[in-house]
């Protein structure tokens, strides 16, 4: 049994920091994200009698260690979902995305594995439930399911029942452009997973995070869907820093940001105080996402490259969610 999946990222518009649960990936808030058109994974996943382990492959060279580990855990749910214990799996996992470098590959990675792994072994899931099995993958790739802009919900219930994503408007809603600012390729020092754990058990800012986030959700919500991109910008760029500032107020201290990180921040400023609508956003990683309309891409494209620091300047528009490319 073998099928093919293809996941794109997506972008938190309102943060996702802090798990209330580390095993079953369970979160502290609801976020909210626009997936990508620009990053994406396309995994294989192919079971086969003869194996007696899995097999995974990344971008065509064999992983072992803790990728490995994570991959086959999260298979394993699949194989008991599917009463299919003792069935193993080769996987082909080919990402267009830079790995632990603050573009959430992970997103894109668990959606495409989900997706193709649950269709390879006999599972007909619907988006809920795919969204539901993915996030204890990865709590953002929950998001990938679908195109357009999706919300997280974190759910209240102690076994994850009523956390999953859901969708909020669809691809085609509205044409809202990122422009990925690519400042360093490296891996990061603290991990996602690292810093959001260091961040919920000693930031001093963290309770305050949290109690922020339901205004936030409201107001982007709400500019979603009357297509105000100045709402959305100013609650996406606030709602990024406060997540950022959480990290500062961790013991120890730290920051995923670099100097050019800044710099970046501060042309994005610039842009707007030269009459040109553009807001900044970031993950946990140095590299800045800016949100801009159509009309003014090839102005914030020429200044984002201008910018000391900058190694790229990636393009994207609003992406799909799971698509499945081949099946047998």
């Amino acid at each position: 049994m073998k099928a093919t999946a293809k996941a794109h990222t997506n972008i938190a518009l309102i943060k996702y920091w802090g798990k209330r649960d580390e095993t079953l990936i369970l979160p502290t808030n609801n976020s909210l994200s626009l997936t990508l058109d620009g990053f994406y994974t396309t995994t294989t996943v192919q079971f086969r009698e003869e194996l007696t382990e899995d097999v995974f492959f990344l971008n065509d060279e064999r992983i072992l260690d803790e990728p490995y580990r994570r991959v086959s855990a999260f298979l394993d749910l699949i194989r008991k979902m599917a009463l299919r214990e003792g069935s193993y799996a080769e996987i082909h996992s080919n990402n267009a995305v830079p790995t632990a470098a603050g573009f959430a590959s992970s997103a894109s990675g668990f959606a495409a594995l989900a997706a193709a792994g649950s269709r390879a072994i006999g599972l007909k899931l619907s988006e809920e439930e795919l969204s539901r099995l993915t996030r204890q993958g990865s709590g953002s790739a929950c998001r990938s399911i679908y195109g357009g802009f999706a919300e997280w919900q974190m759910g209240n219930e102690i076994d994850g029942s009523d956390s999953y994503a859901v969708p909020i408007a669809p691809q085609e809603h509205w044409d809202v452009r990122v422009a990925a600012v690519v400042l360093s390729d490296v891996a990061k020092d603290v991990s996602s997973r690292a810093g959001m754990k260091r961040t919920v058990d000693t930031s001093v800012f963290f309770d305050s995070w949290v109690n922020s986030i339901p205004a936030d959700l409201n107001e982007i919500k709400a500019g979603i869907m009357s297509r105000d991109f100045t709402k959305v910008g100013q609650t996406a760029e606030a709602n990024c820093l406060k997540m950022h500032a959480t990290t500062l107020g961790a013991a120890p201290p730290f920051t995923y940001w670099q100097d050019s990180t800044f710099t970046v921040m501060q042309t994005v400023r610039e842009l707007r105080q030269q009459g040109i609508p553009a807001y900044f956003t970031i993950d946990a990683g140095p590299n800045v996402k800016v949100l801009y309309l159509p009309e003014n891409e090839q102005q914030v494209q020429e200044t984002l490259r201008q910018v000391p620091g900058v190694a790229d300047v990636i393009l994207s528009r609003a992406g799909q969610g799971i698509s499945y490319l081949d099946e047998a």
